[in-house]
């Protein structure tokens, strides 16, 4: 009889964070798959759990360890993948890991716990109803700037992590492409620092600009979805779109027109005339 994999979320800074139940299955599996073991250490330490490590998988090794656990999977032992901080795979390695382990019939089992992504967006006061997590920011500055001007129309609260070293271009590059959207960030969640700063990102940049480049500590970025086009001149917008193709205006101006009539944004208006 195969064994289970177990998906078991971590902390994500403070090590009481941790559920009843992920403690209990960390007991209770034979093995554990950290992607950092000095990491996970110090959780199993603090509770006592002494369930010996396998194989590691982490970033850039995840490909050739899965072999290996799938071999004890099979062979009825009982595993339990854990990442460096919070929920395994979110921006972790892992997905191939548990991809192959379903085509093998391997029983995953998630056990639910923090997330950086879900205790910034509901400390965050912008809408939690709809959202959508992006993962990182591009790095290259043409890349990231072509990203936001996608996201201009995007209407559900956005989420991604950010490095301390980018955090500063990625708000000026906000401030310059999306200047009226609400921003938050967020900073070393359930740790000792923890600082959450909401505003646009004219108002925050200046704070971190204060501090001389001590801009330390793991961000989570989220930025306010697009009013968008009101719903009920949808259709109106639309109307308005191929009557200014039909007529040949040119491109520019009918962009200036179409956001001007209809209330949205520019990317919107150029969305739209682009769609056929």
């Amino acid at each position: 009889m195969s064994g289970k994999l177990f998906i078991v979320s971590l902390p994500i800074g403070n090590l009481e964070d941790i559920s009843l139940r992920a403690m209990k299955t960390l007991r209770m599996v034979d093995f554990i798959s950290a992607e950092d073991t000095r990491d996970t250490r110090r959780v199993l330490d603090r509770y006592r759990i002494d369930t010996p490590f396998t194989k590691s998988c982490y970033q850039g090794a995840e490909e050739e360890r899965i072999r290996p656990l799938l071999s004890l999977l099979t062979s009825g032992k009982d595993i339990a993948l854990v990442s460096d901080a919070g929920t395994p795979l979110i921006s972790d390695p892992g997905y191939r890991l548990v991809r192959a382990a379903i085509a093998a019939g391997i029983e995953i089992v998630p056990i639910p716990g923090a997330s950086a992504v879900i205790a910034a967006l509901v400390s965050s006061g912008l809408p939690c109803d709809r959202f959508v997590f992006d993962g990182v920011v591009p790095r290259k500055e043409g890349k990231r700037n072509a990203y936001l001007q996608r996201i201009d129309g995007e209407e559900r609260t956005v989420i991604l992590y950010e490095s301390p070293h980018r955090l500063a271009a990625t708000l000026e590059a906000i401030a310059a492409i999306l200047p009226e959207r609400r921003i938050v960030v967020a900073r070393e969640l359930t740790k000792m620092y923890e600082e959450i700063l909401r505003g646009k990102a004219t108002e925050i940049l200046p704070i971190l600009e204060a501090r001389q480049g001590k801009i330390k500590g793991e961000y989570v970025l989220l930025i306010e979805g697009s009013k968008g086009i009101v719903k009920r001149g949808q259709k109106e917008a639309e109307e308005l779109a191929c009557l200014l193709k039909e007529e040949g205006i040119s491109s520019d101006l009918a962009v200036q027109i179409l956001a001007r009539c209809s209330g949205c944004s520019r990317n919107e208006a150029y969305r739209l005339l682009h769609l056929h």
